[in-house]
């Protein structure tokens, strides 16, 4: 009797790393994650880095704990996601140097070398800044010479994982996007953006496609993992457009990733940037669709910080009912999400409620006011978005764990005045994603996608009279700090 096939999903989000076991059909057979350590690096005002030596350590416990879950399969194939923007830097003996997370910001005293943004906006799709690669590369080669003088090459943190697997170095499309060394439209390295940071071209790797096979893993990880020595290793990409697929949405559909970050996308075919430089476009996972986004920001890390604080020890399931009871809405949040319109993120926030306090507060009113600062901010940055390309479906694709928010969900639909469906794989999209990335790559044929559900907006004119308070406590706090 043969075993069931299975792949092997390595998922490095911005908070955790994730190793899901997974069958051909998206069944999640098996499935670990834990926190990754960032350390500060002092030479730095606004420096983090993580081991690479200690991450991978993480991975391989992790994927060995998943694969005793499982059970008895046969691993066909192993694919990579992560953090866009992350990076782990490579020296000239292939030894992994440094990493880099995507909230890594040690180039920002150095983004006065970008003397014409708009030129670099204008072939990249993003507005340059430290939060993209090629700053934190100017960032090591302006201050660390200990790691810059045996530094070869860099690759984001997906594309690093599946070189631990193989030893192939490449880079893949939709994570090249977010280097500002990659020219989006046309699909390709740029030596102009490179002349920009004074950056060697030779430095950059060969560019992948998602959904082929990179390679066979290696015999000393195959040992590791404790699986095939035939697993082919399959050139993933970026969580994000990863998570997008997951939904199987079609070209001009828009979707929501509700996790650490709120991205809002819409797939179009051709590459479209914003004359007032508020959003992204990027490269999708196939061959030639664009991703146009706007980001609300660090959002559902809100969220999750302020269920440690309120319901520390109960479920989700506890904050939904007692979201549901509440009848009186008691407080405004503004918690530092952004909008694409403004010029500069909010870095003080908090909430705002009458005086004296009511005995109507509760710990619920305070995560209800995070759920619907959420919302808003979602709602802002799709305003943002349409306002360069319209959007004439009545509905929205949302996935990601911020979707589990059954409140949530409704004030997004109820804002947006659109239906918001979710699919079953909403929960594991970025996992999910990487599923379907495996099956494109080995010709299986792809799992059926199934609508889990459909929400239809309730109350419009009420609630838009409640986004119209979260504005106005949202601009009290900006006047408050600016």
């Amino acid at each position: 009797m043969s075993l069931e096939k299975a792949y092997i999903v390595i998922d490095i989000g911005t908070g955790n790393v994730r190793v899901a076991v997974s069958s051909t059909d998206g069944d999640i057979l098996g499935i670990q994650r834990e926190n990754i350590q960032y350390h500060k690096d002092e030479q730095y005002p606004e420096a983090l880095y993580f081991d690479p030596a200690q991450l991978w350590d993480q991975i391989s416990r992790l994927a060995r704990v998943a694969l005793k879950e499982a059970g008895n399969i046969n691993v066909i194939a192993l694919t990579a996601t992560s953090q866009r923007e992350g990076i782990v830097l490579v020296d000239n003996n292939g030894n992994s140097q440094i990493g880099l997370p995507n909230i890594d910001h040690r180039g920002r005293e150095w983004e006065n070398i970008i003397k014409d943004k708009s030129y670099v906006y204008s072939l990249t799709g993003r507005y340059p800044s430290s939060l993209f690669s090629a700053m934190k590369i100017v960032g090591i080669r302006e201050r660390r010479p200990d790691v810059w003088q045996d530094f070869s090459t860099f690759m984001s943190i997906s594309d690093w994982v599946e070189y631990m697997l193989s030893k192939v170095i490449h880079y893949e499309h939709s994570q090249a996007s977010e280097t500002l060394l990659y020219d989006v439209e046309a699909k390709t390295w740029s030596k102009d953006l490179c002349a920009v940071f004074n950056i060697d071209p030779q430095i950059l790797p060969e560019l992948t496609a998602s959904g082929t096979i990179l390679g066979v893993i290696s015999g000393e990880q195959a040992k590791n993992f404790g699986i095939s020595p035939d697993a082919q290793i399959i050139v993933g990409g970026a969580d994000t457009q990863l998570a997008i697929i997951s939904t199987q949405p079609e070209v001009n559909d828009v979707v929501i990733v509700s996790g650490t970050t709120t991205p809002i996308i819409k797939l179009t075919d051709s590459y479209i940037t914003d004359k007032k430089e508020r959003t992204w476009t990027s490269r999708h996972v196939d061959e030639n669709s664009f991703m146009f986004e706007a980001n609300a920001g660090v959002t559902g890390l809100n969220y999750q910080r302020l269920k440690e604080i309120f319901y520390p020890n109960e479920e989700y399931q506890v904050i939904e009912k007692e979201l549901s009871e509440i009848e009186t809405f008691q407080c405004v949040a503004s918690l530092g999400s952004l909008l694409a319109d403004e010029k500069s993120p909010l870095t003080k926030g908090g909430f705002v409620f009458d005086a004296p306090v009511s005995h109507q507060l509760t710990r619920g009113s305070f995560v209800w006011a995070t759920l619907w600062d959420i919302a808003c901010s979602i709602f802002e940055n799709y305003k943002s978005l349409c306002d360069v390309t319209k959007h004439e479906q009545d509905y929205i694709w949302a996935c990601g764990g911020g979707v589990e928010s059954d409140t949530l969900r409704q004030f997004i639909a109820n804002l947006l005045n659109k239906k918001i469906r979710i699919r079953n794989s909403y929960r594991q999209s970025s996992v999910i994603g990487g599923v379907v990335i495996c099956n494109t790559a080995l010709g299986k044929k792809q799992m059926e996608a199934v609508t889990l559900e459909e929400v239809v907006p309730q109350q419009v004119l009420h609630y838009t009279s409640l986004y119209n308070d979260w504005k106005k406590t949202r601009s009290s706090f900006k006047e408050i700090f600016s």
